[in-house]
């Protein structure tokens, strides 16, 4: 699949618009957003009988988390699927027996919804974060990894990093931090929301204890779908309460979950499964590479995010001026011009990102560069 794909009548954005915000919120397509609305429609016919009787919708949610499961190479009965990225990342940290003093390793760009489940912790519980701060400039994985190590004291017992930095698009070094994790006898906890149906995922590859993701991003599921995978040797170090009716977790979570929303996941999944995270890959880093090039040739911006390499992603980000607002000048780039891009928040720097997904062209790359040339110089 060549740069060039038309999106077509794949999705129900509005005619005109490039979206190139995937990694805020990825469009539903149409086919997933059928399913989901058909699937509403069965459960209503008979509530009680499409939730828990033969055949129903609690077997459809069981078979949508062995397609997740067999997406992220892991056994179903370690997946559970959820509401978000963030609602696993607070699970894992709340099933958790972390005491006063002990410690939490974590970057300076994590999401807040993979890092206020431990300033929760803190507050309530006494435990320490630590921020380890990750440059544009940190690409090599030996160093990062290193500094990882050096960074560890006695009493850290959780190293919590994301796949892919949500400021830049940088792929960390997952496999060589949860090795590290594991020499010292640590848990790795990952927060995945910018990692899958971005890049391929093998959470038993990875090697990490617990790897959280959403379905409404990359994948372009539904919105308030996600799944937590828990490693089976987590132990009794991580017990979401989820499992507490037995090892083998439930669809949803505790409770009667959004039935009809699983549904559309699973033909997220489905429809992913069929073009192969490989082509994906190719079609996005190819589109990255065109707006990488096209930027570096702006004057007036810095591009924050990786060069071409093993460490890039569909995801590429930059900073302009001081004296341009960047929330300003992302508001006259959609009014003015039809383009969806993200704000970078202002605490890492004053910038925008530009998410490229399987929907998107070169001319819609093309057309951001010309905007983003036009208002800010």
């Amino acid at each position: 699949m060549g740069a060039t794909t038309a999106p077509g009548s794949d999705s129900l954005l509005t005619p005109g618009t490039v979206y190139l915000n995937t990694g805020s919120l990825g469009p539903c397509s149409r086919v997933i957003l059928n399913r989901t609305i058909e699937a509403w429609t069965e459960l209503e016919t008979n509530p009680v009988a499409m939730t828990y009787g033969d055949g129903a919708s609690h077997l459809m949610s069981d078979r949508v988390r062995e397609q997740a499961a067999a997406f992220l190479g892991c056994a179903a009965d370690d997946l559970l699927i959820t509401r978000s990225t963030t609602e696993g990342m607070n699970t894992v940290a709340q099933g958790m027996l972390l005491e006063r003093g002990d410690r939490i390793l974590t970057t300076d760009q994590e999401h807040e919804g993979g890092s206020l489940c431990w300033a929760y912790l803190a507050r309530r519980r006494g435990v320490e974060v630590d921020f380890l701060p990750v440059t544009p400039q940190d690409v090599d994985p030996q160093t990062i990894v290193a500094r990882f190590a050096a960074a560890l004291k006695p009493s850290t017992k959780v190293i919590s990093v994301s796949h892919v930095i949500t400021t830049t698009g940088l792929r960390m070094p997952i496999v060589e931090l949860s090795a590290l994790a594991r020499s010292r006898g640590l848990l790795c906890v990952v927060d995945g929301a910018q990692a899958v149906g971005n890049i391929a995922v093998d959470v038993k590859a990875l090697g990490c204890h617990a790897y959280a993701a959403s379905g409404h991003k990359w994948l372009r599921g539904p919105k308030g779908t996600g799944f937590l995978y828990v490693s089976p040797d987590a132990g009794a170090r991580i017990e979401p309460i989820q499992r507490e009716g037995g090892r083998r977790f439930v669809s949803t979570s505790v409770g009667v979950g959004s039935i009809p929303l699983v549904a559309g996941l699973g033909a997220a999944i489905e429809a992913m499964t069929a073009t192969s995270m490989a082509a994906v890959e190719r079609h996005n880093l190819a589109l990255r590479a065109r707006a990488y090039e096209g930027l570096s040739k702006l004057p007036r911006v810095r591009i924050a995010s990786p060069p071409k390499g093993p460490h890039a992603t569909a995801m590429v980000a930059f900073e302009i001026p001081a004296s341009l607002d960047s929330v300003a000048v992302r508001l006259a780039i959609a009014r003015r011009h039809g383009v969806i891009l993200k704000t970078v928040e202002k605490r890492w720097f004053n910038g925008l990102r530009i998410s490229t997904h399987i929907f998107n062209t070169e001319a819609d790359v093309d057309r951001a560069l010309a905007a983003i040339a036009e208002e800010v110089g």
